[in-house]
């Protein structure tokens, strides 16, 4: 591949047709271009941060079968060029006056809206529900469209009338969104060159192949790489940072793999969080619940493990369960690999052992064996869509005698990164799988973290937070009935 790739306009579906851009910056994001530029005002502004979902939009795009996959995103983090070969779908593609769509008129009939600015994006993720269960041939539950809406915070005419209108609109016939001509306008875009969009110097590269991708990143090592932008997005929209030239992963199929093999699950860094978690959990169920309080819809759909990893932020939530699963970070520069424990990639605060032109392949994990228990906890102030205040995945293997042969007890939100309790860990291997062993684990971690005080939580609370958690891992795996592979009933199992 020559690095000096021939610049060509963005071009994506929207609006029932083919659109190019060709002379807005780089990192002007979707809802700047929808309400400055498209005339496309129903999609509004918010937080402009990926938190509230009043920017709620649905992106489409062709899996690897050829099939048309819709997902809503945040329009606010997303910068237009990463559309290049997708759909835009918008509250106006929906329905009008004249005829709503099932979100629409749910919403509607079960007064669902009250001021109104948050409610187009309420219509987004309802439609994206809606499309997503009729295409499986399913009924969501209650609690499954409240997990959908975790990214829609808006709660200004009460939570139930919206939920109730989630009921509401899979009672009506079916009328879903016509995904033939979306698919068919996708496969023709899909015969362009891949993208080169921009200026010199704050060019934005979107390579399709892995080998040009680590050729770009040798070529451009302090270029900014960009995964699902729901982090970098924030350096522009609230740090007004210049990214200078971009190199986006987002159109690397070889990135996006999921795949078992040789006993481990291999996460392309590319591959969304949705679909990262969903693998993982299908794996060790106990994860459940820390996926669905991961961010919201909208950001895991958008947002990519690898680039969670990558980031190294000590409140990452995706680090303490991979490190707790005895994950690899598989790391690529040119045509060379190599491969370190996660645990051994985190430096110091936000410094990785990562160098020049090198970048994050894939993530490596081995599937648990036989006599594997995990407990994970994530403790915030707000359930859904919330940054963690302490995060943790407790893991132990414990033999057929009760004696425990090997723990990771991993913590995000105790240290300036992401790091095991060595200290804890000791107290129990080679003990039996007992409560006064859960407490002598609990009584060592305060030689493992010294956490710090900040507007989310004091020190004091975090540690005392996180001992208490070894309760928790006691009661789930021992003191209780012990479940192999850490298949535990959640708390909204039990309840149901």
């Amino acid at each position: 591949m020559n690095t000096r790739q021939n610049v060509r306009p963005v071009r994506f579906f929207h609006r029932g047709e083919v659109v190019e851009v060709a002379d807005l910056a780089p990192t002007t994001t979707v809802l700047q271009f929808l309400r400055e530029h498209a005339g496309c005002t129903g999609t509004k502004e918010g937080c402009a941060e990926g938190d509230c979902g009043a920017c709620t939009i649905i992106q489409g795009e062709l899996d690897a079968q050829g099939r048309l996959q819709l997902r809503n995103v945040n329009a606010c983090t997303q910068f237009l060029p990463t559309l290049d070969g997708r759909a835009l779908l918008t509250v106006e593609d929906l329905g009008g006056p004249e005829r709503l769509n099932p979100a629409q008129q749910a919403l509607v009939d079960c007064h669902g809206s009250q001021c109104g600015f948050c409610t187009p994006g309420f219509v987004m993720s309802l439609t994206a529900c809606y499309e997503q269960h009729q295409a499986a041939g399913t009924t969501p539950t209650r609690q499954q469209l409240a997990d959908a809406l975790a990214g829609n915070l808006c709660r200004c005419t009460g939570y139930r009338p919206i939920l109730d209108a989630g009921e509401r609109m899979f009672q009506a016939p079916a009328r879903c969104i016509d995904r033939e001509p979306i698919a068919q306008a996708l496969q023709a875009l899909a015969a362009d060159e891949p993208l080169a969009y921009g200026p010199a110097g704050a060019r934005f590269h979107a390579p399709q192949s892995l080998p040009d991708l680590a050729l770009l990143r040798e070529a451009y090592p302090q270029a900014t790489l960009l995964a699902g932008s729901t982090d970098v997005g924030l350096w522009v929209n609230k740090q007004f940072r210049d990214l200078g030239d971009v190199i986006y992963t987002g159109r690397v199929a070889a990135l996006r793999e999921i795949r078992t093999e040789n006993g481990s699950l291999w996460i392309g860094a590319a591959a969304s969080l949705e679909d990262s978690w969903a693998a993982l959990t299908a794996a060790v169920p106990r994860l459940r619940e820390l996926w669905l309080r991961f961010a919201s819809p909208p950001v895991r759909h958008a947002g990519t493990l690898g680039g969670n990893i990558a980031n190294g932020s000590p409140i990452g939530d995706g680090a303490p369960a991979l490190m707790a699963l005895g994950a690899d970070v598989v790391l690529r520069k040119g045509a060379q690999q190599r491969r370190l424990p996660l645990q051994d990639f985190y430096l110091d605060y936000m410094k990785k052992d990562l160098q020049p032109g090198e970048f994050i392949e894939a993530l490596q994990v081995p599937l648990p064996s036989a006599g594997w228990r995990f407990s994970a906890h994530k403790i915030a102030k707000r359930h859904d869509s919330d940054i963690s205040a302490v995060c943790a995945v407790l893991a132990l293997q414990v033999d057929a005698d009760g004696t425990v042969r090997e723990a990771r007890f991993a913590f995000g939100g105790m240290a300036a990164i992401v790091k095991r309790a060595a200290a804890a860990e000791a107290t129990v291997v080679g003990q039996p799988w007992t409560e006064a062993a859960a407490r002598a684990a609990a009584a060592a971690l305060p030689q493992d973290f010294q956490p710090m005080t900040d507007m989310r939580a004091s020190a004091g609370y975090r540690l005392k937070v996180a001992q208490n958690l070894f309760t928790k891992l006691w009661l789930e795996t021992g003191g209780a009935q012990a479940a192999p592979l850490g298949i535990w009933p959640s708390m909204q199992e039990v309840a149901a």
